[in-house]
């Protein structure tokens, strides 16, 4: 929600050094994660946060990915003319954005979202950086140490493999219910 809302304002509102801004989120992506893990774990050391679920889920609340794509979704699903209709009808900033553009948004936010899913899912550096407790471990961290254990122990190597099918299973569930909200053409018709 933070990347589809940061890429609509990047797309709709006019403010000082927008396209300096959105440059930098374009460099943002193309920084590769483990470049971040270290300051990262600075970071997280200096606040006290380290071995804990907020170390790993906080630096992945903003996805500069999912801000460019945000973006686009909202030059391409979002006419501006209707955004003028709703603010003539009477409709503030907040409402326009929330009754007229985010149902517009529908196959942004979805696709964003499982782009966000995967990404998180299949997190493993950060984790393993930020994390001792193997209670807090994700499971793509959790498969690489039944895998280890597995090289020293072979009766492990059916464990892991059951791991990674089960490992899979909730984003092949999550692509298969959320793909009918990948409909294109919504506003087909509804400007002149």
């Amino acid at each position: 929600m933070v990347s589809v809302a940061c890429g609509y304002a990047f797309d709709k509102y006019q403010f000082r050094h927008k396209e300096k801004l959105f440059g930098l989120v374009l460099a943002a992506v193309m920084v590769p994660q483990t470049v971040l893990a270290l300051p990262l774990y600075l970071m997280a050391s200096t606040v006290g946060l380290v071995n804990t679920f907020w170390a790993v889920f906080i630096p992945v609340l903003f996805n500069p990915f999912g801000v460019y794509l945000g973006r686009i979704f909202s030059q391409g699903y979002v006419p501006d003319e209707v955004l003028e209709a709703a603010r003539v009808d009477g409709a503030g900033e907040l409402t326009r954005y929330i009754r007229v553009a985010l149902r517009m948004l529908g196959p942004g936010v979805v696709t964003i979202f499982l782009f966000q899913l995967t990404a998180i899912w299949n997190n493993f550096f950060l984790p393993m950086m930020m994390l001792s407790d193997q209670k807090l471990y994700p499971v793509s961290l959790g498969l690489y140490t039944w895998n280890s254990s597995a090289t020293v122990t072979p009766d492990y190597y059916p464990v892991v493999i059951m791991g990674s099918l089960l490992a899979v299973l909730p984003l092949v569930i999550a692509f298969l219910l959320l793909q009918r909200f990948w409909r294109s053409g919504l506003t087909a018709g509804a400007v002149k």
